[in-house]
């Protein structure tokens, strides 16, 4: 790979198919008559894909010699703001995950699950911004959405270095651009499901 900012480049060039269905995680908390109820069931479903992907991160092995996971890790947050809505620990404790994920072969293939990952906080600031203006109560509810408050730029910037570091041939480049597209099916596949589970909860 030549320049700094061709691995970044080409994982938004070559998984753009997935976007759109990523995006909607979070856009139906974009909407003027957005509840309570959709807040709690949109945040269940993060931290549902959330929790088990830190997990496997944190053990993957060498991943922290390549990127700095500390402020990467954000399912606590979640936990915390479900509870702030009314969940008790315990409810918490017991959502389901998307799947059990084990640590990643390599520190490539961890950082294709965590671009997908770091692209959802890339909406928070707008989600955040209309549920304070529609729900007043998740004023109080909100650790997770503004954790990157005024540096979500400089994240984003600092995980393409980080990319730009690891990926040095087209076979690395291969590699996570496939887990890439694996994390990008799976967290569709999960908002949907978890959509339509908690809707027949509701």
């Amino acid at each position: 790979m030549d320049s700094i900012a061709g691995t970044m480049l080409r994982l938004n060039i070559e998984t753009q198919a997935h976007h759109a269905a990523a995006d909607q995680l979070w856009a139906p908390l974009l909407a003027k008559d957005v509840t309570k109820w959709e807040y709690v069931s949109r945040l269940a479903t993060v931290y549902g894909f959330a929790a088990p992907l830190e997990s496997a991160l944190a053990y993957t092995p060498n991943l922290r010699l390549v990127v700095d996971l500390r402020p990467r890790i954000r399912a606590g947050l979640i936990a915390q703001d479900l509870i702030a809505l009314g969940l008790r620990a315990l409810d918490v404790a017991e959502l389901p995950p998307c799947f059990p994920m084990a640590p990643f072969g390599s520190p490539l293939e961890a950082l294709g699950w965590l671009y997908v990952s770091e692209r959802t906080t890339l909406q928070h600031e707008a989600v955040r911004r209309n549920l304070i203006e529609r729900i007043p109560a998740a004023a109080r509810a909100t650790a997770y959405l503004s954790v990157y408050d005024g540096i979500c730029g400089a994240r984003w910037h600092e995980l393409g270095i980080a990319l730009d570091r690891a990926v040095r041939t087209e076979r690395a480049i291969d590699e996570v651009l496939a887990a890439a597209h694996a994390a990008f099916r799976c967290l569709a596949s999960w908002s949907r499901s978890s959509g339509r589970s908690h809707k027949r909860g509701a």
